[in-house]
């Protein structure tokens, strides 16, 4: 089990995710960020636009992917 806080996923507080996989945390992020979209959180609205931005790009959201992936591996185990 590991641990990466919104923030650090590119949104915009400080919530913690667990999960055993990369896919898994991406996806817990993924229902946050819908959360948060319905709640008009302001802040996260923003992240959010700053990730349609780079969605934009196939090579800049895979690089970004790939880079958050080696971040969560790097993690020691709980």
């Amino acid at each position: 089990m590991k641990t990466m806080k919104c923030n650090q996923l590119g949104g915009a507080c400080d919530r913690e995710f667990h999960a055993n996989s990369f896919e898994e945390i991406a996806e817990m992020s993924k229902q946050h960020g819908m959360e948060m979209f319905q709640k008009n959180d302001e802040a996260h609205l923003n992240a959010m636009r700053e990730m349609q931005a780079l969605m934009q790009n196939p090579e800049a959201i895979k690089a970004w992917y790939e880079s958050k992936k080696k971040e969560f591996d790097a993690l020691p185990e709980e």
